[in-house]
C-alpha cells in the first residue's frame, strides 16, 4: 500500500472535467452524490473521510477513460514498484476463433481454449476498450460480470442450471452464466447451439409460452 497523492479528490474532479455529476454517474454506475463525496474526500452526511475502493476506481477509470492502474497508484492502493513494466501490447495475438471463453479480472485477461489456458495483463483501458469491440466481432457475448463466451463453440445448453457446455454430452468444461444474461440471450444461445451441433431448432407454443427444442435429425445444409 502506498499513500494517496495530495488533494486526490481534486484530481478526480479534474478528471471529470466538464462532465456533469449526473453524466459521470450514468457512465460509472455510481451515484452522483457519492462521486461528489469522493471529490470532496469526505462523506457529507457524517463528515468522515472517505477513500474510493479498487472497485470504485475501476468504474471511474472506465467512465473517465483514465488508466485504472494509474488511478490505483494515485489513490494509494498500489505503489509504482508493484506494477509490472508496460509491454508493447495489452493482449496476446490469440486466434479468438479458437477460444471458448474469456475471464476478465482486475489485472489480467485469461483465455480458455480446448487445450490451453493463457493469461495476459491489462495495460490500458484504451486498448481494453478496443479489445472488447474485437470480442463482439468474433461472436463473444458477456455472460457475467467478468465472463465472455464464444457462442460459436457452445454445444449444450442446460437451461435449468444456467450452464453452457463446449461438448454435446455436457461432461466437459462448462461455464455458468448469470440469470440476467440467460434471459437476455436465451433464444440466441438456443440458435447457436442448434447451429453448432447441426440440429434443427423447433418451437412449440402452449400455455407456458414459446419453448425451444431440438430435433434429433441433422439439419439439411
Amino acid at each position: 500500500m502506498g499513500q494517496p497523492i495530495p488533494d486526490f479528490g481534486k484530481f478526480l474532479e479534474g478528471l471529470r472535467g466538464s462532465m456533469s455529476l449526473r453524466e459521470a454517474a450514468r457512465k460509472s454506475g455510481l451515484s452522483h452524490a457519492y462521486i461528489r463525496d469522493l471529490e470532496l474526500e469526505r462523506n457529507r452526511s457524517t463528515n468522515d473521510k472517505i477513500t474510493p475502493s479498487p472497485d470504485t476506481l475501476q468504474k471511474l477509470s472506465a467512465a473517465y477513460g483514465y488508466p485504472y492502474t494509474e488511478l490505483m497508484i494515485k489513490a494509494g492502493h498500489l505503489m509504482s514498484d508493484d506494477v509490472a513494466p508496460v509491454v508493447t501490447r495489452s493482449y496476446p495475438e490469440v486466434d479468438l476463433n479458437q477460444v471458448y471463453f474469456i475471464e476478465i479480472g482486475m489485472k489480467e485477461i485469461t483465455y480458455h481454449t480446448e487445450a490451453d489456458r493463457l493469461a495476459w495483463s491489462i495495460d490500458s483501458l484504451l486498448d481494453f476498450s478496443t479489445f472488447l469491440d474485437t470480442l463482439d466481432e468474433h461472436g463473444f457475448k458477456k455472460m457475467d460480470a467478468d465472463l465472455y463466451v464464444n457462442l460459436h463453440h457452445i454445444r449444450k445448453y442446460d437451461e435449468r442450471k444456467g450452464k453452457l457446455y463446449f461438448d454435446e454430452e455436457g461432461k466437459g468444461v462448462s461455464v455458468t452464466i448469470s440469470a440476467i444474461r440467460q434471459r437476455k440471450y436465451h433464444d440466441l444461445i438456443n440458435r447457436h447451439t442448434a447451429n453448432n451441433t447441426q440440429r434443427s431448432l423447433e418451437f412449440s407454443f402452449g400455455k407456458a409460452g414459446k419453448k425451444a427444442s431440438f430435433t434429433t435429425a441433422e439439419k439439411n445444409i
